[in-house]
């Protein structure tokens, strides 16, 4: 153990800081048009270190990033991506699911799985691996896994540039075109890159705080 070193602020600089954030984040948007314009690897690199800052159950942090720029790869995922779509909206997806889609303007094909300029696929690791080959148990990886990715989503947005969550489903297609492991499987994967310069986002509302938060 090691003592926590923190830098203490007084109550208007906390007070400030957290409407600031409140400002910023609320102009976060789910985006699906990207520009090709690329982005430097480290800060690629950044943005994934920031993600595994995140919590995790006993410390195992049971996750892998991986980053993909290469387009030969990102033109398999897409293809891959929207075999899965298409069967999705056309087979899986009953009325009310399409239905509640309908402000989204969303179909099974995804440009923006070659468009933008890196692909962050989140793996989650179900175990770890010994140095004797036997299984490691891991914890809490969901949770885990999960906090990783809400602080990848806000960092991406904090440094200026756009993300969108993509789970198509099932995503076992992702463990094949990167060649992983057993012990991991996809949990999230994340396009990022600048807006395109049309870029267009639905008009949907946030619940209000008398809505989401309760008072005790």
């Amino acid at each position: 153990m090691k003592k926590y070193h923190h830098s203490f602020q007084n109550l208007g600089q906390i007070a400030s800081k957290a409407t600031s954030l409140l400002e910023t984040s609320q102009k976060r948007r789910s985006v699906r048009d990207f520009s090709t314009e690329p982005v430097d690897q480290q800060i690629i690199e950044n943005l994934i270190l920031t993600a595994a800052t995140a919590p995790s159950g006993a410390n195992m942090q049971p996750w892998t990033f991986c980053a993909v720029s290469d387009p030969v790869i990102k033109q398999k995922i897409r293809e891959a991506a929207e075999k899965e779509e298409k069967e999705g909206y056309q087979n899986r997806m009953n009325e009310e699911w399409l239905k509640d889609l309908e402000p989204f303007e969303t179909n099974w094909q995804k440009p923006f799985l070659e468009d933008a300029p890196w692909l962050i696929i989140v793996f989650k690791q179900s175990y770890g691996q010994k140095s004797d080959g036997g299984k490691k148990q891991h914890y809490y990886v969901n949770e885990s896994v999960g906090i990783a990715c809400g602080l990848l989503i806000n960092a991406i947005h904090q440094c200026g540039l756009v993300t969108l969550t993509h789970t198509p489903s099932p995503m076992n297609f992702l463990s094949q075109v990167l060649n992983r492991p057993s012990n991991e499987k996809p949990f999230l994967l994340l396009p990022v890159g600048y807006p395109a310069e049309n870029a267009m986002v639905p008009e949907i509302p946030k619940k209000t705080k008398d809505e989401l938060i309760v008072w005790y």
